[in-house]
């Protein structure tokens, strides 16, 4: 497989983690979204993914772009190790705490609508910082509490990460790139802390990848 992305993606860093948790081997291929660069919005990317974003997978049945998406995908076509709780409502709990940061937190604070704000509304650096952090608060305000209240093991739903460690930790990643205070939220700092103790994880950093600056 080949995996389209960015160093600094976090849905790209989702995928990476999946990948790399269910044993999955790729090859990664940098998209470089930085202004001056653009690659994304070049002709030959958009021949691949006309939607421009990474991340993208290229398999053998096909292109993939959407993390979500393709996490699923993953998921039913190598099912082990799997990425969701065993049981119908915990499966359903995973997937809601999952989608608070897929749909709720991560499209609001994307590097497009961070430059909409920019370049429509003429918002400063700290307006946008300021942006970015109350809709991070907004979210894992509601995810602290549901972790406190869920998790009776090292992750959220049993003994091994699940989909939901797979959307928080490069969540946290931006918060912290962001100046968010994460002593805030105790809860979602001892998951990420465990989420690293696996290599997995550790493989998927953005500054482990080699278009990290």
């Amino acid at each position: 497989m080949k995996l389209y992305g960015y160093w600094r993606s976090s849905a790209a860093f989702r995928v990476r983690i999946a990948l790399n948790l269910k044993g999955v081997p790729y090859t990664y291929h940098p998209v470089n979204l930085a202004p001056q660069s653009a690659d994304h919005l070049g002709d030959t990317y958009l021949a691949l993914n006309p939607e421009g974003r990474v991340p993208c997978l290229v398999t053998k049945d096909g292109v993939l772009g959407q993390s979500m998406a393709i996490l699923e995908w993953l998921e039913e076509s190598q099912p082990n190790p799997s990425l969701l709780p065993e049981t119908a409502w915990g499966r359903a709990k995973c997937r809601a705490f999952a989608n608070t940061i897929a749909c709720d937190i991560h499209p609001l604070n994307n590097l497009s609508v961070l430059r909409k704000l920019t370049d429509m509304f003429d918002a400063s650096e700290t307006a946008t910082t300021q942006w970015y952090q109350d809709w991070i608060n907004r979210g894992f305000v509601p995810l602290e509490s549901k972790a406190r209240d869920t998790r009776s093991t090292t992750f959220l739903f049993g003994d091994r990460p699940s989909l939901a460690e797979i959307l928080l930790v490069p969540q946290i990643w931006n918060a912290r790139r962001f100046g968010v205070d994460m002593t805030a939220y105790p809860e979602l700092s001892q998951i990420e802390s465990a989420c690293y103790k696996l290599d997995a994880f550790d493989r998927a950093k953005p500054e482990n990848q080699p278009d990290a600056p």
